[in-house]
């Protein structure tokens, strides 16, 4: 059941993301270019999706377990330390020069988009490589 609420879960996720454009990463550059032809349609969507989690949060903060699984899964550590701001900083810079985030880039797969697997398979080798990096940091 766990499984089929994830698919589930990552379908609207896409779906939302599509029909939102949030996949076309000349919309998201757009939103980045506060100086030139600012987009600011990526916020709403952002604030969107803010709203129904704060929603969310004020109906399911009072339960001891989630639905559909065992335990809440939580951030142990609530530290801003240099490994947070290097993978923040990183994560930035791709968002803004690729035009895309894992999540959009993912679900631009599904349309065999040139752009997210351009993206995509960068992604990959990056995560692989942090393996090796971050017991360095």
């Amino acid at each position: 059941m766990q499984l089929v609420i994830g698919l589930g879960s990552g379908v609207i996720f896409g779906l939302g993301l599509s029909v939102s454009g949030m996949l076309n990463p000349r919309k998201v550059s757009a939103f980045l270019d506060l100086a030139g032809a600012w987009d600011p349609s990526l916020a709403f969507v952002m604030g969107g999706g803010l709203v129904v989690n704060l929603l969310a949060m004020r109906v399911f903060k009072n339960r001891n377990k989630p639905y559909f699984s065992v335990a809440f899964s939580l951030p142990q550590s609530v530290a801003i330390d240099r490994p947070l701001l290097i993978g923040a900083a990183l994560f930035g810079i791709g968002w803004a020069v690729g035009g895309l985030c894992p999540g959009p880039a993912i679900a631009g797969l599904a349309y065999l988009s040139s752009n997210a697997l351009m993206f995509f398979i960068p992604m990959l080798l990056g995560l692989y490589i942090a393996k090796f990096i971050k017991p360095k940091i």
